[in-house]
């Protein structure tokens, strides 16, 4: 379960899954401020999707998807002139209500979406071989982009979130009711670029 307020990082084309590692360079000074404070607090922060027109207000607080997902800090190296490099882990799915606005970065008043656990579940699994069938069929390199022991659920969303879909069809895919949902979705979305003749799907 996560605390009731955490504080977001909103980017344009960032979308983080439930136990998948994310790099991220901090640079802005109001978000070296956040990472400072997650480090010295419980290291959770929220990443959201901004919503297209945030060009006109990236400075101010532009809106956001209201559907995001938490992480937390596994790794920070704090730079001499006071910029980071993290590595956030996924946690869980949130939904924002509204934000706090006493800081200088982002703090947000957030539910908890807990997905349902379907470890070892026999449909999962089929949907899971499809993927990869669709994957070693269709992709550039005939090679499998996770490893094969990955658990079911880690290797579907570390697909969503690695394969190159675009960031609005990421918050599709992480904004679906479960892992099952967002399996199908992703072999949705692989089937109609390789209709269209796209090849650019696998991420390098």
């Amino acid at each position: 379960m996560l605390p009731d307020v955490i504080p977001i990082f909103p980017l344009p084309n960032v979308v983080l899954f439930p136990q998948v590692f994310l790099p991220l360079h901090i640079f802005e000074p109001r978000y070296r401020a956040m990472v400072a404070d997650a480090l010295e607090g419980d290291r959770i922060i929220g990443m959201s999707l901004l919503r297209p027109g945030w060009e006109t207000d990236y400075e101010g607080r532009p809106p956001v998807f209201p559907i995001g997902c938490a992480g937390l800090i596994t790794h920070a190296e704090r730079m001499a002139d006071g910029r980071f490099n993290i590595i956030l882990r996924g946690l869980e799915k949130f939904h924002l209500d509204d934000e706090d606005p006493s800081r200088s970065y982002r703090l947000a008043r957030i539910e908890s979406i807990e997905e349902p656990s379907l470890k070892g579940e026999a449909t999962l699994s089929a949907e899971r071989r499809r993927l990869e069938h669709l994957i070693l069929t269709v992709g550039d390199n005939g090679e499998p982009v996770t490893p094969p022991s990955m658990p079911d659920e880690d290797f579907i969303n570390a697909l969503a979130q690695y394969l190159s879909f675009d960031p609005l069809e990421k918050q599709a895919l992480l904004e679906t009711a479960g892992t099952l949902e967002r399996c199908r979705a992703v072999i949705h979305l692989l089937e109609m670029k390789a209709l269209a003749g796209h090849r650019g799907w696998i991420a390098q």
